[in-house]
């Protein structure tokens, strides 16, 4: 599922359809492929936090700064638009595209790959052969609390989008939250794991949190839903604790 979205503090948004002087640079996208086994489906919330979790772990992989073989591509992608598409596999697909430079990332019973940005037309064949569509997914159980001493990704409770459009959305606010933090704060939130929940905000909560000031995702609109639709607010406690 291809996905752009909204970020506050730099005035010129990474993701939203409007012209901006971000569309003046070369433009790529981060792939994310998750695993779907016929007779074993992840649960959809565990993908989506798995998602957010594979966005976050290479935007912090000491290949992705620096001086990294990957710094290069991601500071083009991050310099442009934030596109991510979110593709899934099964079986020999997976393995090829575990083949390809990348990372696995694993929750409870998902797993997702992030593979380095690559240009809007120029796709590895291993990874432009997978679907996109197919990406519905469901919870045997109702998620349990949000967990308030970690960060929660809370969901428009208004939209309905399949679980790959989900999983770049939540990608999108792991991100938002990720530019936001300190050096400090980023380090102590990878060492720890990247702990985080994803959960669906009550429709009041929703009202407060797009209002609240943290970070706040909006879509392009390319697919499923209008653009400019408020899909994601991420509420880390070191971002509320300023507010």
């Amino acid at each position: 599922m291809t996905s752009d979205s909204t970020v506050s503090g730099d005035n010129v948004d990474p993701f939203l359809n409007e012209p901006t002087s971000r569309d003046e640079a070369p433009q790529f996208v981060l792939p994310l492929v998750v695993r779907i086994e016929r007779d074993a489906p992840p649960a959809r919330t565990d993908a989506l936090e798995t998602a957010a979790r594979a966005v976050l772990t290479i935007l912090s992989d000491e290949r992705a700064v620096g001086e990294g073989e990957w710094a290069q591509v991601m500071r083009a992608w991050q310099d442009a638009r934030i596109r991510k598409v979110v593709r899934r596999a099964r079986g020999a697909e997976w393995r090829r595209a575990e083949a390809l430079p990348g990372i696995t990332v694993t929750g409870k019973s998902a797993e997702v790959r992030v593979f380095p940005p690559v240009p809007l037309d120029g796709w590895p064949k291993d990874l432009a052969r997978l679907q996109v569509s197919g990406t519905d997914l469901d919870d045997p159980e109702p998620p349990g609390d949000a967990d308030p001493t970690a960060p929660v990704l809370w969901l428009n409770p208004d939209l309905d989008m399949s679980a790959g459009k989900t999983m770049a959305q939540t990608g999108h606010g792991a991100q938002l939250a990720w530019w936001e933090l300190s050096d400090e704060e980023r380090t102590a939130w990878r060492q720890a794991g990247f702990p985080l929940s994803v959960r669906t905000a009550d429709p009041a909560r929703w009202a407060e949190l797009t209002n609240s000031g943290l970070p706040l995702v909006k879509d392009a609109g390319f697919t499923e839903i209008a653009p400019g639709s408020a899909t994601v607010v991420t509420e880390h406690p070191a971002l509320r604790r300023r507010g």
